[in-house]
Parts: C-alpha cells; structure tokens; sequence
C-alpha cells in the first residue's frame, strides 16, 4: 500500500528528524538515495553524460549532492544553475570537487539534448503552478531529448497536495521521493508526469492519522480477495449480476463479463441484448467461473 503524506506533515517530520541529526545528514541521505536510483537507471555510471537542472531550494542542493556522487563514479556532471546566486553552495562545492561543473542557462538546451540523464532539481514540494518562464524551456528540452529524466522528490511544476499541474511541468521517467509518497505522486494528473516513482526511506517519523490518502496495490488488493476452500460452491463465492452492452455494441459486455469472471466470481449472470455469437458466454470461456 501506497501512503501519502500533505506538505506540511511532511515539513513538520523533517524539522522534528533534522533537529537530532548532524547539520546537513538528512540531505545527504536523500542524496545517497537518489544517486543509486540515478545509477541504476544508468546501468553504466563511467563515461555518462548527466545534466542536473539545479533550483535555488532543497531539491537543488539533492540534486547537487548526487551529482556528486556520480561524478566520483566516473561520470560526466553538469549543473545548470537557474539561479546561480541562490544555488546550495555546500552542494555546489561538493560537485566541483568532485569533478563536475556549473553552467548557466544559455548551454542548457544543448547539454539536455546530449545527455544520457537529466535530473530535475528545479522546484521542490513547495512548489505551486508551473515552470516558471526561464524553466519552461528546460522541461520541453528534456522532454525532446532521449535521456532519462528523474525527478527529485517530485515532478517540477506540478502540485505535491493536490496533483494538479497548472502550466508547463516536468515529466519524469523516474521519481524519486524522500521519506513518504506526495499526494500528487498518486492522483492524476501529476500521476502521469512522475512516471515510475521510487520511494526513499530517510527516517521521517509520520503519524499515521495524518495520512492524506492510500493507494492501493496488486499485493493489497490480492489480501482482500476470499480464497475458495473444498466445501465452497458457487454461490458462496458469490453472484455478480451484469446489465451491459448493446446488440450493436456488445465490448461492455465482454468486458465486464470477462472481468468478473476473472475476478473470482462463483457465478455472473448477465442481463441483456443477445450481441452476436453470444459474445459475453464466448468471453467467459477463457476464465474459470460459471455464467447463467
């Protein structure tokens, strides 16, 4: 099961963590996190090209912390910086020292192009609407681009509470979220700009009546499903009954009699136009069950 976690819950358990940790730990655990996602979405970290879209936040100095990881891991690291002045300077150091360099916005959208990873630091949770006009640029180069795109902790330019995306977003192929899942990483349509999402532990410490909403899985759903013992008949499994479909389009009726029946159902009758060649009892065949 999927829990999510408002903004503020989330901000309230990381002060709590942040204020019995050595300065700066909680960030380096993000940072740790993302850099093994980073590479094993790479494969082959020696010799890559990755791009981070560096923001003046938190999500900035994660990125940053990460890149330079993966640049003592041989890889080829660039920031671009979208506010230089404001970038996470204990970040920024740790990259150079590493190996890898700051550039500002003008290489951008060449860099994007050539790289093999893109990192979107640009916005954190606290984020609300879409890019900004200087970042809207970047989204669309990443999007044009044949690299992976992994968003730190959340998509940029899209809403962590609500999953609304009002304006131009990133859309990730991987996400990589720290200490809870975001809402918007759940609900569409900032569900679809997350893509595959990647959950971080970093030790927050989150009540459990506070949860904003669950989602849930195969594995869940899968628990709550009654397993058929020897003595169970059809009717105990249960009857599901089906009113579906038209002699002229008869899909919704194949659809929904195949599904109960592969549901478990013991029994589905189905009520309604006889579509042709008997298409629900044809659909019903292919699945353990009974239809009346």
């Amino acid at each position: 099961m999927r829990t999510a976690y408002g903004v503020e819950t989330v901000r309230a358990a990381e002060r709590e963590l942040m204020a019995r940790l050595p300065d700066g730990a909680l960030m380096q655990r993000a940072a740790a996190g993302l850099a093994a996602a980073c590479a094993d979405l790479l494969g082959r970290v020696y010799g890559s090209r990755v791009v981070l879209l560096v923001g003046s936040g938190d999500n900035g100095g994660d990125a940053l912390y990460a890149g330079a990881r993966l640049a003592r891991r041989g890889a080829g690291v660039t920031a671009v910086l979208l506010a230089p002045e404001r970038a996470h300077a204990g970040g920024l150091a740790a990259l150079r020292r590493a190996g890898g360099r700051p550039v500002g916005l003008d290489a951008a959208e060449e860099l994007i192009e050539r790289a093999d990873l893109v990192v979107d630091g640009i916005v954190g949770i606290g984020g609300k609407g879409g890019l900004r006009p200087d970042a809207a640029p970047l989204a669309d180069a990443a999007a044009r681009s044949r690299a992976a795109v992994v968003a730190v902790d959340l998509p940029s330019g899209v809403d962590a509470d609500t999953g609304e995306v009002r304006g131009a977003a990133i859309r990730a192929d991987l996400t990589v979220t720290f200490g809870t899942h975001k809402p918007g990483l759940l609900i569409d349509p900032a569900r679809e700009y997350a893509g595959v999402v990647r959950l971080v532990d970093i030790g927050l410490a989150l009540p459990a009546d506070a949860a904003e909403l669950e989602a849930l899985q195969h594995t869940d759903v899968a628990r709550l499903l009654p397993l058929p013992g020897a003595e169970t008949d059809k009717y105990r499994r249960g009857v599901v009954g089906i009113a579906a479909g038209s002699s002229r389009y008869p899909g919704a009726a194949v659809l929904a009699v195949a599904g109960a029946v592969r549901g478990g159902a013991g029994a589905v009758r189905y009520v309604g136009p006889a579509p042709p060649r008997s298409a629900p009892a044809t659909a019903s065949t292919a699945a353990p069950g009974y239809l009346d």
